[in-house]
């Protein structure tokens, strides 16, 4: 509901009769930037900056003090959700069902034509693999846009896919089957009584403990069921009886044994998973506002009727770290300590999308009147420091775990049998069928190109395979394109001894666009830099090209390391071709 007071206005309430020692609210915003357009979703917070969705088709990007970054403009109307990956690829989506992934500076690196818009925010798989889902379907890509595979649904998605913290995601259809899908399209179902209100995928292996004779259970991971009537179900372990929650839940959020509910109502509550009851439970946002609303010197604001002061809230979202647990909404956001202490909340009047806080306390807001605002809401710092990138990953998909086997695979059939099976998986890559057969092309593929390797000081009966198949074998990692593969990559680079190879090898890794670590960057720079300089222009401009791409993609800071590379490629001595290649690199990135 639009508030009835002038949509200009973002007031926050000073009640300090009402808050507990410590909390603390604030006046005015740390900053405030005008964006000539509404914003239409959460906004994205990550590496001390925010990006921004606006109605009029436009990606904005700020610093965390308030610093103008970027402007991309999508040439149409975009839904109103943005992921950013760990390197800050931002992932939007047109209206017309078209995904854009927008650079860390702001550049276009891909789209792909979905079929239909998406219905949700996309989600990160472990390896800069994402999941992209419409209405009636569910899409996988590599962090550089090749489609891995495709599962169409049956019925309409109910509730938005999430991330199962397994690597996978779940999500509800209309006819109240659960589905959990792993990073590799394998597909469970859980039937459940009717649609629930939230569901809550939970940390931690799964649960179950499987007896032998009996069949798996259906859905593999911890999972808690939040129904509208206020029940609460458990799937995935053994879980105690849980309390009736006074009210329907809107968004829930876990952190090791515990669960943060918000309701309906607005009152939020933490929820003990093992022993089953509940915690605590207060008001997000203290209701008693009269002498916040005396004090004001503009009468309009009597006439103010949020859906928190009639105790309705339509939707919420919910973050729990070391710091505690915060519940952000439209009309205002409070922070919670895990014993349940309110520390500091503020009033939002007239946001035009949920905010959303960050690592460095700034709470971020975009309201109807065009601007964006940033308020100051936390001085305490994570006690877990943050990368300058995203958050690590959760956990691995293990297509990386790489140990040549003596004798390989590959060596018991002909050069043929080998085209023959390299022929196999570039059809499956080009029609987006990978699927559920990635980890055994992969390990395939490596196996392949570690020939030399592995067939080292081994007789002629089965000599390395032939490098064209090499390279190409290395050219469909770069397809399937796993970060997990970068250390295995990166490690060939430096042993393969056939320039066409290594050369593929550069441009894979270009390929696959990440490089989280600087592994591969370090790999270039003993080879380019004394004294193991080498002198072959097809590998220099090779290696010239992926630096140029890696820095394209992940932007400051690899780039602040790629880019010396890129000079010393660029310097006189240089075969002519090479140094073209690297300035037009270095160009790319102004």
């Amino acid at each position: 509901m639009k508030p009835k007071c002038p949509a200009s206005w973002v007031w926050v309430f000073c009640i300090f009769s009402t808050l507990p020692l410590g909390a603390q609210t604030l006046g005015d915003p740390f900053w405030k930037q005008a964006l000539g357009g509404s914003v239409i979703g959460v906004p994205s917070v990550q590496g001390g900056s925010v990006v921004v969705v606006c109605d009029g088709g436009n990606l904005k990007a700020y610093t965390r003090t308030g610093r103008f970054l970027w402007n991309y403009y999508a040439r149409g109307r975009l839904r109103p959700f943005v992921t950013r990956s760990r390197e800050g690829v931002s992932y939007i989506g047109r209206t017309t069902g078209v995904l854009i992934a927008v650079s860390r500076t702001g550049r276009e690196l891909w789209r792909a034509n979905l079929g239909a818009p998406l219905i949700g925010p996309v989600l990160k798989g472990w390896d800069g693999r994402i999941f992209a889902a419409t209405e009636k379907s569910v899409s996988c890509y590599t962090a550089a846009g090749i489609l891995l595979w495709y599962k169409r649904l049956d019925q309409p998605i109910v509730i938005a896919p999430q991330a199962d913290q397994q690597g996978g995601l779940v999500l509800v259809l209309a006819n109240a089957n659960l589905l959990q899908i792993d990073g590799f399209g394998k597909t469970r179902s859980l039937s459940l009584p009717e649609v629930p209100a939230v569901i809550v995928p939970l940390g931690g292996m799964p649960l179950h403990t499987q007896e032998s004779g009996k069949e798996p259970p259906a859905i593999q991971i911890p999972l808690l069921i939040l129904f509208k009537n206020g029940e609460i179900s458990g799937y995935g372990g053994d879980y105690p009886s849980f309390p009736i929650l006074p009210d329907q839940p809107v968004a829930a959020v876990s952190r090791d044994d515990q669960v943060g509910i918000t309701l309906r109502n607005g009152q939020v509550l933490l929820l003990s998973l093992y022993e089953g009851h509940i915690l605590w439970i207060a008001d997000s946002i203290p209701h008693d506002l009269e002498a916040a609303k005396k004090s004001e010197e503009n009468e309009e604001i009597e006439n103010i009727e949020t859906s928190a002061e009639r105790g309705v809230l339509e939707e919420a979202l919910m973050l729990y770290d070391e710091r505690g647990l915060c519940i952000l909404s439209q009309t205002g956001a409070a922070g919670f300590t895990q014993a349940g202490q309110r520390i500091w909340f503020i009033r939002i009047i007239g946001a035009s999308a949920l905010p959303n806080f960050s690592d460095e306390g700034l709470l971020y807001s975009g309201g109807n009147d065009w601007i964006l605002y940033a308020y100051h809401l936390e001085n305490q710092d994570r006690s877990q420091p943050q990368p300058i990138y995203g958050p690590l990953p959760e956990g691995t998909y293990g297509i990386g775990a790489f140990v040549p086997s003596i004798p390989s695979s590959y060596t018991q059939i002909s050069e043929a049998g080998i085209r023959s099976t390299l022929a196999f998986i570039t059809t499956a890559l080009k029609e987006g069928r990978v699927g559920e057969r990635e980890q055994e092309f992969t390990t395939y593929l490596m196996e392949v190109v570690s020939s030399v390797r592995s067939n080292f000081k081994r007789s002629l009966v089965h000599p390395p395979v032939d490098f064209r198949l090499r390279s190409e074998a290395v050219q469909l990692l770069a397809w399937l394109g796993s970060a997990e593969t970068i250390p295995f990559l990166a490690a060939q680079f430096s042993r393969e001894p056939e320039p066409v190879v290594q050369a593929s090898i550069a441009e894979a890794i270009g390929r696959i666009g990440v490089d989280p670590e600087g592994l591969a960057l370090k790999a270039f720079s003993r080879r380019i830099l004394p004294p193991a300089q080498i002198t072959d222009e097809q590998v220099l401009e090779a290696i010239a090209a992926a630096v140029g791409a890696l820095c394209r993609f992940s932007g400051p800071p690899l780039s602040q390391a790629g880019i010396p590379l890129l000079v010393s490629l660029a310097s006189y001595e240089k075969p002519l071709l090479v140094r073209k290649q690297a300035l037009q690199q270095i160009f790319s990135l102004q």
